[in-house]
């Protein structure tokens, strides 16, 4: 019985139940809003308590950094809303590209495929690292924009402030809530290569005598993605949030979001013909002189099927409580339960020399690449969470405290159901694939025997202190201790010697399923501190230490007994240190922002293996250091601007080269990148603006097999503009050009270097914005 989903990509969908509500309800608020506009008089202004800064922030949300971002010693970003709608970033990934250093630029594992967010930052992974309001946020998912205020990128490890995860930061969005002000936003873009999507932002006050509000965000997309036939994204989603108790000591914060996603998602592109191509071989398989020499092929071109899909759904509800016992004592209580669950197909392929099939060495047309690494995931994540934490100002002996502590405890499960294949796909017409060719024989059907099951749970408890002994002077600490037991079960087949996977023990016939079980458990101890220094109330100088750790299973919820693997049960901790001196100024009446940090990370424990003995150790050490130069904010009262500048020098410092060409560098991270956007007033309602963004060319990882494929992707620059008309009051046009002179580059290469993720190309979208 086969478990496939058939999928036209051509046909008209059929609106889920959830997609006709989100259309039909986009346009409930509007009316509402118009008709109580002759009475209230509302602004038609963001939904925002006051005019801010489109670029700038003051402070970030959460209650552990209590001092605002200037006093703050550590390298900490934040993209506002405004930032992110003017450059038409509808997801995280997007949004992230005002940070420099930080991208999606890893593909995949060989014949596997990254989903989701899969960011990599200062050399490492942090897609376990990414939190909503400061609550981990598990799934391989891409994560929308519409309902997000706010992204903070915490640079440098965040162990102290979140527990276990990346060795080189984190990743927060803040949600939008309920405010006392009524106040109606919407939107409706439309863009080439079939971009579709409209959204609503609806703020209502019910009741202003108790502070009782309700803000409810909308959207509906189905777009193509610009430069990839058959790829589509249809995505859904519905967020309430609601609060009582604004303006008084005690509030309620209650929020629900749904999201449905259903997309045709992209396994890449061939490189065959990239700088840097040669023909793939094997022991057996020689070298074909006239594959190295090959055309490229298109990079629109699609080599899944177009029944492959993408699915995902996502639960999450929340309550926050805040009390303030006083003007200088506060606590807050924040409950969360978020379940996500994503069915993915995707038929991939890798370009080995076996799967490369060349009949006619002149005649292309008949060149096929098999579609041999169809990617499977059934999984469903869930978080469980209560935290709890107390703020205090206190005077001691002429000293000033600044006190956050708090205990948090969490439940986080992740279940995947395994399949069994068989059959063969068709093979891909190398240069003319056919997306409808169908599966041909290939079907796959749910094995039980083969669910994986996870699951962590974590007692925390952290206390922060900022202590100022003058206006000048001051000292920033935390520390941290989190109890961690996570527990696995595996299922699998064991495979004959030689083969990958477990061995079948003496007598037991390959295939055989099996099921393991591991566990591990341990206390994780982390701290920071800082001494600041203030030459003037609008800046600070700072140096920074700080540690994180991430346990075996901490990022994947996989534990074995694998002698090579990092989740090997038996192993201790990932272990991070960070050093970084920077300085932070408010300059132009604190409306710019400007920042510089030198920075070294040392990430220890990594595994390698012994040249004697062959046996694994935990011997190995990575590190990075480098620089970051940011500036943020208002040049004049008609001039907005938002840059920065990343360099990177990183080494393998202890254990095996990880690059493919054998340079001494950490795959994935490119040594320098920059990233801007300035946005200018003109008189009578214009607008214009636009940015820049580099990348320097991206090593890729060694597969340690002959692949000859490209060890590298090229450095690019791109830029891309903006325009926009205020019409009148209520409405106003945004026209966005993205990739101006159309640049042809690698946006992410997988680690064989056999596929690579092509670079958006030149596409234009036209967004109408209403304002009540």
């Amino acid at each position: 019985m086969s478990y496939i989903k058939s999928r036209k990509h051509a046909q008209p969908r059929v609106p889920s139940k959830l997609s006709a509500a989100v259309a039909g309800a986009l346009l409930l608020p509007a009316i509402g809003a118009h008709a109580q506009q002759a009475q209230s008089q509302l602004p038609g202004v963001e939904v925002t308590a006051t005019q801010e800064s489109p670029y700038k922030a003051d402070k970030a949300s959460s209650a552990k950094y209590t001092q605002p971002l200037v006093d703050t010693p550590q390298t900490l970003q934040v993209i506002r809303k405004q930032l992110i709608d003017q450059q038409g970033a509808t997801t995280l990934t997007e949004a992230l590209r005002n940070s420099p250093g930080v991208g999606t630029f890893y593909l995949g594992e060989n014949g596997s495929t990254n989903t989701g967010d899969a960011i990599y930052m200062r050399g490492f992974d942090a897609s376990g690292a990414i939190f909503v309001d400061s609550v981990r946020d598990l799934g391989s998912v891409t994560r929308d924009m519409f309902n997000i205020q706010q992204v903070e990128v915490l640079k440098g490890p965040a162990g102290t402030d979140n527990g276990r995860g990346s060795p080189t930061g984190s990743i927060n969005l803040v949600t939008k809530q309920a405010e006392l002000t009524d106040a109606f936003n919407a939107s409706a873009m439309y863009g080439g290569w079939g971009q579709k999507r409209a959204t609503a932002d609806w703020n209502k006050v019910i009741n202003a005598d108790s502070g009782t509000a309700l803000r409810l965000n909308l959207m509906k997309q189905d777009s193509g993605v610009p430069g990839r036939h058959e790829v589509n994204n249809d995505h859904s989603g519905v967020a309430a949030a609601l609060a009582t108790g604004l303006g008084t000591r005690t509030r309620f914060f209650l929020d629900y979001l749904h999201m449905e996603q259903n997309d045709v998602p992209d396994g890449g592109v061939p490189t065959i013909g990239l700088p840097g191509y040669k023909s793939p071989q094997t022991a057996t398989i020689l070298p074909r002189a006239y594959v190295t020499s090959a055309p490229r092929v298109s990079s629109s071109n699609f080599y899944g099927l177009a029944s492959d899909y993408n699915d995902v759904n996502t639960d999450r509800i929340t309550l926050r409580v805040e009390h303030d016992i006083s003007p200088d004592l506060k606590i807050q209580n924040t409950t969360r339960y978020g379940k996500t669950h994503q069915n993915y197909l995707l038929t991939s392929f890798m370009g080995s020399a076996a799967n490369l099939v060349t009949p006619s060495p002149t005649d292309l047309s008949t060149w096929t690449l098999a579609r041999s690494n169809p990617t499977i995931k059934d999984q469903t994540n869930t978080i469980l969470t209560n935290q709890t934490y107390i703020t205090a100002n206190l005077d001691t002996g002429g000293l000033k405290h600044t006190l956050m502590g708090g205990v948090e405890f969490t439940q986080e499960k992740q279940d995947t159901n395994g399949y069994d294949t068989a059959g063969t796909l068709p093979a891909a017409n190398l240069y003319n694939p056919n997306p409808n060719a169908g599966r041909g024989s290939w079907t796959m059907t749910p094995s039980p025997g083969l669910n994986t099951s996870g699951e962590t749970k974590t007692a925390s408890a952290y206390l922060f202190d900022t202590l100022k002994f003058n206006e000048r002077w001051s000292v920033n600490g935390g520390v941290r201790v989190d109890h961690y037991d996570t527990d696995v079960a595996n299922g699998y087949r064991c495979v004959a010697p030689g083969g990958r996977g477990t061995v079948c023990p003496t007598g037991i016939a390959t295939g055989t399923l099996f099921r393991q079980s591991f566990s591990t458990s341990g206390n994780l101890f982390n701290w920071k501190l800082a001494g600041i220094y203030k030459p003037t109330d609008y800046s600070s100088v700072y140096a920074l230490y700080a540690t994180s750790q991430q346990p075996p299973g901490g990022n994947s919820f996989s534990l074995n007994a694998t002698a090579s693997s990092g989740d090997n049960a038996n192993f201790a901790p990932q272990k991070t240190k960070t050093a970084e001196i920077g300085t932070k100024w408010d300059l132009l009446n604190k409306k710019l922002a400007v920042t510089a940090a030198v920075y070294r990370t040392e990430v220890f424990n990594e595994v390698e293996q012994d040249a004697t003995s062959g046996l694994y150790f935990q011997t190995g050490k990575k590190s990075v250091q480098g620089i970051e130069l940011g500036v943020t904010g208002e040049v004049s009262a008609n001039l907005s601007l938002t840059a920065g500048y990343s360099y990177m020098k990183t080494k393998v410092d202890s254990g095996k080269v990880v690059t493919a060409n054998g340079e001494n560098n950490l795959a994935y991270t490119p040594k320098q990148s920059f990233t801007s956007w300035a946005t200018y007033k003109l008189p009578k309602g214009f607008t214009i603006g636009g940015g820049g963004r580099y990348v320097s060319s991206l090593l890729r990882g060694s597969d340690d097999v002959l692949s000859g494929t490209p060890q590298y992707a090229d450095s690019y620059w791109v830029f891309d503009g903006m325009a926009g008309y205020v019409v009148n009051k209520n409405l106003d046009l945004q026209l966005n050009l993205y990739n101006i002179f159309n640049k042809d580059y690698v946006a992410a290469i997988n680690k064989s270097g056999y596929r690579y993720t092509p670079g958006t190309p030149r596409t234009v979208t036209l967004t109408a914005n209403i304002k009540f």
